[in-house]
């Protein structure tokens, strides 16, 4: 078994293992065992960036094995320098969402846990997969484990969040499957997406291919106008919820323009560019107003990151080298600094139970480590230079203004926005003097909170000051990726 086997079935084993063996009445058993299973699933991923070949695109560590002989669908895995950092970005978060749970959820842990540790695995199978039928089940797959943690876990709303979580993007699938079939077809009986790469295609099937792709990605990362259902599900969401979603979820939909979109339907990807950067703009532009006024946390925090994954398409629709690494960039700074975020609301709401920005202020008075925690987040929020979230924002804004002044001066309106929204969010929960007994009586955060924020803070502000190792493992593929989307697939 090869290692992105063992990454994608390690942490599904121990989720099964704490479904199947797990007690209510021994959650201290299912937390170890999901933690065990968490870290040991994180250190099996960590050789694929240190054996990483950054001179080459080719897929590496690849395994290809027969699994449907009938209709030749493959279980082939793979990683190349623009998947490889989202399977150990999936790992790392796994860890800490288990970390974070574990004072917190008291009633069926071993399932909570568990469900984690099997989207996990599902999660990394979808950036893995090198077959479109195997894709498809993984990506549909992750839809499960989430389902089922809004469902129980969730707040008031819970049934209603999770359900339209599970209907929007469901439906957007069902297009995709569509477009898998005559790929299928198309290609004499072949899964390969490595192979629909370079199939030749008219432009009206290009087109309509595109559009079943956008339909399922748009949906995931999400897009506008068709985001209306994450603030529902992050509002809903346990905080453990809340950070998989925004820090890996959502970016199976980008990852799914870069391996689908782009390079299957080139000359519609150029011909309809336009369309995806209009709705881009859109995103960063209006939605960072909407987040402005939002008087909840958490679904300020979830259009913060609507408005960062703007950036993202953008990125990626400029057709640039700098707008594009800057995109991917920007897709894995988003998983640590808004992980964060949605970590550092779930320490307050654990203690006042409110995510009302009207129910705190003076936070700082009370928890001053946590303070200077929540901080740097925020500033790593607005984009702030030294940070996580300045490199991808910076990239992306440079190559848009290259590509065209106006639209790259709209996408800097973003970064004004993101500091209005993030700052004015953090002047009224922890400056001024304690405005009530909730906040007077905070306790500051104990070992386990401050390890987990600490690992962050550190991450943030390591791929804030030295990108390189980040940007130097996708060079190669993101260049040849552009190269295949320049040259023309019309027959």
């Amino acid at each position: 078994m090869g290692l992105l086997s063992v990454a994608i079935w390690l942490p599904i084993a121990f989720g099964v293992i704490l479904l199947a063996l797990g007690r209510s009445e021994n959650p201290g058993a299912a937390r170890w065992t999901a933690l065990v299973g968490s870290v040991v699933s994180f250190l099996v991923t960590l050789p694929l960036i240190t054996g990483f070949d950054t001179g080459t695109a080719a897929m590496q560590f690849v395994e290809n094995l027969s699994w449907i002989e009938r209709f030749n669908v493959r279980y082939h895995l793979g990683v190349d320098g623009i998947s490889v950092w989202f399977v150990l970005l999936t790992a790392f978060i796994t860890v800490i969402v288990v970390v974070a749970a574990w004072e917190v959820i008291q009633e069926r842990a071993h399932q909570y846990l568990g469900a984690f540790l099997i989207l996990s695995g599902l999660m990394i199978g979808v950036f893995s997969a090198l077959d479109g039928l195997l894709f498809y089940v993984f990506f549909e797959a992750t839809l499960i484990p989430m389902y089922i943690v809004i469902g129980i876990w969730g707040g008031p709303r819970r049934v209603y969040a999770a359900f339209k979580f599970f209907l929007y993007t469901l439906l957007g699938s069902l297009l995709m499957l569509v477009a898998l079939t005559y790929l299928y077809i198309k290609s004499g009986g072949s899964f390969e997406i490595l192979d629909w790469h370079k199939l030749p295609l008219p432009l009206n099937a290009q087109a309509l291919l595109f559009f079943a792709f956008f339909a399922a990605f748009a949906v995931k990362v999400p897009m506008w106008p068709v985001h209306t259902w994450l603030p529902d599900a992050h509002v809903e969401a346990p905080t453990g919820g809340s950070v998989v979603l925004a820090a890996i979820m959502l970016k199976l939909g980008a990852y799914g323009f870069l391996r689908f979109s782009l390079p299957i339907a080139p000359d519609a990807a150029h011909e309809y560019a336009w369309f995806i950067i209009t709705l881009s703009l859109i995103a960063v532009v209006y939605i960072g107003l909407v987040a402005m006024v939002q008087q909840d946390m958490k679904k300020l925090v979830a259009y913060s990151s609507i408005a960062h994954m703007g950036f993202v398409t953008l990125g990626f629709f400029i057709f640039s080298e700098l707008g594009m690494s800057g995109g991917i960039v920007q897709m894995i700074s988003h998983g640590f600094v808004s992980g964060a975020m949605f970590l550092s609301i779930g320490v307050l709401y654990d203690r006042v139970h409110s995510r009302e920005i009207s129910a705190y202020g003076g936070v700082v008075n009370t928890m001053p480590k946590f303070a200077a925690f929540a901080l740097l987040f925020s500033m790593a929020n607005c984009g702030l230079p030294g940070t996580a979230g300045f490199i991808g924002e910076w990239m992306v804004i440079l190559g848009a203004v290259g590509y065209n002044f106006w639209i790259g001066l709209l996408a800097a309106t973003a970064v004004i926005f993101g500091a209005a929204y993030s700052l004015w969010m953090y002047k009224r929960v922890y400056f001024g003097d304690v405005t009530n007994d909730h906040v007077r009586e905070l306790s500051d955060i104990n070992a386990r909170e401050f390890g987990m924020l600490a690992v962050l803070a550190i991450a943030v502000l390591a791929m804030g000051l030295y990108p390189k190792p980040f940007t130097d493992v996708m060079h190669v593929s993101v260049t040849e990726l552009l190269k295949h989307v320049a040259v023309s697939k019309l027959n």
